[in-house]
């Protein structure tokens, strides 16, 4: 049994799939996309070694956000662009998680959930941060949606990294008064209070589907919801400015399941690497039927041209040059380093060089492209559903 990675288990499961259920336009470009990701579909160029002569293909990348294989540049790429962003000041990870009793409503409207979702939780935020008993100032903090658990059922949460202060009207920079951000539980029922209120909003609107047809069916879904306490989770604050990027950047490239955690195909199941539990850092490997497999995968593609990293506060797109600016003259900085503003296209191909010109054969060449590969798109063995 042979290591394979989301690619293979497509083309391995994808007919019998396909056979069962038709795909919506997002997840069919997404399944297409991984498919062709660095093959002759999408075409890319020849290089030879200037010192040995090696000659090796390299084919183009799909650049899918939900492709396990492109991923890594992207996220470093991102990285380069926030290093002027981030302060010198603790960082705070929170994580809000919706109840499970709302998956079904999830599935059949993900755009005004997710919507309603990334509303209620930075309203939250920006609601404590405002409130002089808490901070009193304006906050800088980005979130990031994820979907997905171990065993890519549905799990839907938001990830928030929260600078810890914020900005006085006065031009202030106000910390926290107690070893913590915000209390997790008042946040809880906050966060809770708004998110309902929002799908009251979009219920009355007709913008919910089918699921709620009668009174009694919102009554109930509204019951549900208020069984539990919902779950407002908050990790240690983090360090320096270094320590806040290397850990934003487990979040925010992340997909739903990565090549290396599919440990292979074995019959008609999907090996999958899991933690056995959230403690002790154990792994476990969980056989999935194929189709099944693909059937989770599915479940986590964003509806088209939704934003899953969003920032707000001091980092939003409309005021964030000022007030960053004001931020760093609160907290007696100079403006970031000329070296530290560097384009996202000239740090990929900066990177791109470094990782790819040296010849791995012989250790002192470098390759150089020759040729180039046009896209073959007529190769019916790699091509996904129409």
């Amino acid at each position: 049994m042979q290591a394979v990675g989301l690619a293979a288990v497509l083309a391995t499961f994808g007919p019998a799939y396909l056979a069962m259920k038709s795909l919506g336009c997002a997840a069919a470009r997404v399944w297409r996309a991984i498919l062709a990701c660095r093959t002759a579909i999408l075409g890319g160029h020849i290089e030879t070694c200037d010192h040995c002569g090696t000659v090796r293909h390299v084919y183009h990348s799909c650049r899918n956000r939900h492709c396990p294989q492109c991923q890594t540049r992207a996220k470093e790429a991102w990285i380069a662009a926030r290093r002027r962003e981030v302060l010198p000041v603790p960082y705070f990870h929170l994580v809000f998680t919706l109840p499970h009793d709302l998956n079904g409503l999830i599935a059949a409207a993900p755009r005004p959930l997710y919507e309603n979702l990334f509303s209620a939780v930075s309203a939250t935020l920006a609601e404590f941060a405002a409130s002089p008993r808490h901070l009193g100032g304006v906050p800088a903090f980005s979130l990031v949606l994820h979907t997905w658990k171990q065993d890519l059922g549905r799990h839907v949460h938001l990830h928030a990294l929260v600078a810890g202060g914020a900005l006085s009207p006065g031009g202030q920079w106000i910390a926290p008064k107690k070893g913590f951000l915000f209390p997790v539980r008042a946040l809880s029922r906050v966060f809770r209070g708004k998110f309902v209120a929002g799908l009251e909003a979009l219920h009355s609107a007709d913008r919910l589907p089918g699921l709620l047809a009668t009174p009694a069916d919102w009554r109930r879904l509204k019951q549900r919801i208020h069984v539990h306490d919902w779950v407002v989770y908050a990790k240690q604050p983090l360090g320096g400015p270094e320590a806040v990027l290397e850990y934003l950047g487990r979040y925010t490239h992340r997909v739903a399941v990565s090549n290396e955690r599919i440990l292979g195909i074995d019959g008609n199941d999907v090996l999958l690497r899991v933690r056995a539990d959230p403690t002790s850092g154990k792994k476990r490997t969980l056989r999935v039927p194929g189709t099944e497999f693909i059937d989770r995968f599915l479940q986590h593609v964003l509806p088209a041209g939704f934003k899953r990293i969003r920032h707000y506060g001091l980092l939003s797109p409309a005021r964030k040059k000022d007030a960053l600016a004001a931020a760093r003259a609160a907290l007696n900085l100079p403006p970031p380093e000329p070296a530290l503003i560097e384009s996202v296209a000239d740090f990929i191909q900066r990177v791109a060089r470094i990782e790819q010109a040296r010849c791995p054969h012989c250790g002192i060449g470098e390759f150089r492209v020759v040729a180039t590969l046009l896209p073959q798109r007529d190769q019916p063995k790699l091509r996904g559903p129409p």
